[in-house]
């Protein structure tokens, strides 16, 4: 059942992004990243969450033209994935259906939220451009797509937030920016969700990734141990100053 709150705020995003489709069309522009290298940056920070050494299906919320089908058939072509991309522009979704039409492992539909439980949920920028919406209304916008995603995910689910520059940015104001800390939706989803939280910043963009993992689980994290094709070794959760556990 729709928010019906809400339903504006669904009708501004899929208009905004109905038209970067037409305009720049299947291109990271067309889903408001600058660049393939920046689109992608963002994809390796959020499949932290998976481990790729089982089968798994996942929920790709708000996926666009399905450029994670992509990412995820180029560096990890060995693994048994079953990939369902929602999106709520239909527009996006008719592009991405034939594009991918030959990765058998990969489904597409329209809406504004999962259909199906799936092992691991991911939504990437999608709480960044909160168009002409008041900063409140924007925020029931991420909680109840925060709850859908934790309702359907049995393994955890991870997105993406622009940071917040304090003190002077910590609103946003004049722009049509969503920006806030870490804490902000680590905490909520610690206390709303009974969740283990992992953030992950640091790594070259004025933003973080929140991983949300069932009480007491840790995230998949690996390196390549010898080049591309090396084993993989899972780190510890201590494994670095841009992973940080719970509050930080």
């Amino acid at each position: 059942m729709v928010d019906r709150m809400l339903t504006t705020v669904y009708a501004g995003i899929d208009c905004y992004y109905t038209e970067r489709l037409q305009r720049y069309g299947s291109t990271p522009r067309g889903v408001d990243w600058t660049c393939s290298a920046s689109q992608e940056l963002r994809f390796v920070q959020l499949m932290k969450l998976c481990d790729f050494e089982v089968p798994f299906s996942l929920n790709d919320v708000g996926c666009g033209y399905g450029a994670l089908v992509g990412y995820l058939a180029r560096r990890h072509a060995r693994a048994e994935i079953d990939y369902l991309g929602i999106d709520l522009a239909a527009a996006m979704v008719r592009r991405a259906r034939p594009m991918w039409r030959t990765h058998g492992w990969a489904t597409f539909i329209t809406g504004n939220a999962a259909p199906r439980p799936a092992d691991y949920s991911v939504a990437s920028g999608i709480f960044n451009v909160k168009l002409d919406q008041s900063r409140r209304l924007w925020e029931r916008f991420v909680a109840v797509t925060l709850d859908n995603m934790h309702a359907t995910s049995r393994k955890g689910f991870a997105v993406n937030f622009m940071l917040a520059q304090l003190p002077s940015s910590h609103h946003a104001r004049g722009t049509n920016l969503y920006r806030c800390l870490p804490e902000k939706w680590g905490r909520h989803c610690e206390r709303e969700f009974g969740s283990s939280v992992a953030i992950i910043d640091g790594y070259g963009q004025a933003e973080f990734t929140l991983l949300v993992l069932p009480k007491g689980m840790q995230p998949w994290i690996y390196e390549r141990a010898r080049g591309r094709d090396g084993p993989r070794i899972p780190l510890p959760p201590t494994c670095g100053p841009n992973l940080r556990h719970g509050r930080a």
